[in-house]
């Protein structure tokens, strides 16, 4: 069967309204909202496939939570018990007419310590197979970024190549095409491909002293572009009944400011990511996963402290041991997995010495799911950390639990 995304049919709250007192067009955006859940599945369609759209009329609301409680111990030193409301994140949700469908994204992370508007996009589809789509979307870069909603995932913190290698969540103003295709062998083929106000200078002039994508990442992108060179990204994948899917994605943008008032004041500088994504099963195991490489052109003076290239891996593995028929609940199932990552942020050696460039972090959690119903998770996850500096001394170690939840609602 198709990749089983966690979130799926729960109940949310759904407001039905009637623009027009006809009813050949609220049935037509009755027959629209049907289509964007029948035509939307695997990652592509991870936006749309949410619940609070199942069974919606024409606009609906909805959205997430998710909370933790983290304690962490490094080398020794603890800074004791926390806890936090990561997430807050409201959806709306609207079939304009025949062809048309709006959504957006608005997230509270810690309170109201920081507020984005994650997606705000218009999808105009002429046919499954070529779907229009403007606004504040998601560059296809991996499964994650497009694909992130807390309550799917098993593990508390997302993982690190899609957050530290890909810049995720990451959203962009631009416009492309997406579709989706059946093949006579089974299974369809999907694409995307979009250009959009790409990442900018802060990738290296940034706090962290290291190459750091998240960093690049800026409100004013949302209004203009830092040079006036669209970023361009792109994925391609396979989808089989009882495989799963497969997808590979690039994205390239140019991100320093080398044009100030139409005078070119430095080189072009561009950077590219490249990844490959799976979700499939072995018998009664899940697996889901991403690769993902850098590659970006480095001023000379800074080509060994910050990394010219980087890239980063994690997969994670979750099957389900008891399925309690407790409180009323029927689909409840316990789940126990793991996740294993890694990431590099410094490939290469050092000229003088010949001596590999370390900067990398090795990272192992084993972890326990409880889910009530499909669109509600409880975590358990211990997290172990192994970090190396850029010079490779020891690793620092760092150890400690997070107890969490996220909903749909």
């Amino acid at each position: 069967m198709f990749l089983t995304l966690a979130a799926t049919l729960t109940a949310t709250l759904a407001i039905g309204t009637r623009a027009d007192p006809l009813h050949a067009q609220a049935d037509s955006a009755r027959a629209d909202t049907s289509r964007a859940r029948r035509d939307t599945l695997g990652v592509q369609g991870s936006i749309y496939n949410r619940p609070f759209i199942a069974g919606a009329g024409r606009t609906s609301i909805g959205g997430y939570a998710e909370g933790n409680t983290n304690y962490f111990v490094e080398d020794g030193i603890s800074d004791g018990f926390s806890m936090e409301l990561r997430r807050f994140n409201i959806f709306l949700y609207s079939a304009v007419g025949p062809r048309l469908r709006f959504i957006s994204e608005l997230e509270f992370e810690h309170g109201t310590e920081e507020i984005a508007l994650e997606t705000a996009l218009i999808d105009f589809q002429l046919d499954p197979a070529f779907v229009l789509r403007a606004g504040i979307l998601l560059p296809p870069i991996g499964a994650f970024n497009q694909n992130h909603d807390s309550p799917r995932w098993d593990f508390v913190d997302r993982p690190l190549v899609s957050t530290r290698i890909i810049p995720s969540t990451l959203s962009e103003v631009g416009f492309g095409a997406y579709g989706r295709v059946a093949l006579r062998a089974g299974g369809s083929f999907t694409y995307d491909a979009y250009l959009t106000n790409g990442l900018g200078d802060g990738v290296i002039l940034n706090g962290e002293g290291r190459t750091l994508l998240a960093a690049g990442k800026r409100q004013e992108q949302f209004a203009e572009d830092n040079n006036g060179v669209p970023a361009f990204s792109a994925r391609v994948a396979l989808q089989r009944r009882g495989l799963g899917e497969v997808g590979l994605s690039h994205y390239r943008a140019t991100y320093n400011s080398f044009r100030v008032d139409g005078v070119e004041v430095d080189a072009r500088r561009a950077l590219s990511i490249s990844a490959f994504d799976l979700s499939t099963s072995l018998g009664p195991v899940s697996l889901r996963g991403e690769a993902a490489l850098v590659r970006l052109d480095m001023p000379p003076a800074l080509s060994e402290l910050f990394g010219h290239r980087q890239w980063g891996a994690h997969v994670d593995a979750m099957t389900p041991v008891w399925r309690p028929r407790l409180f009323g609940l029927r689909d409840a199932v316990v789940s126990v997995g793991l996740r294993t990552e890694y990431v590099d942020y410094n490939v290469g050696t050092f000229t003088s010495t010949g001596r590999p460039i370390r900067d990398d972090v090795l990272a192992v959690v084993p972890g326990v799911t409880y889910r009530p119903v499909p669109g509600t998770v409880f975590k358990v996850n211990y997290r172990r950390h192994w970090t190396r500096d850029l010079l490779g001394n020891p690793a620092a170690r760092l150890g400690g639990y997070q107890v969490g939840m996220a909903t749909y609602f």
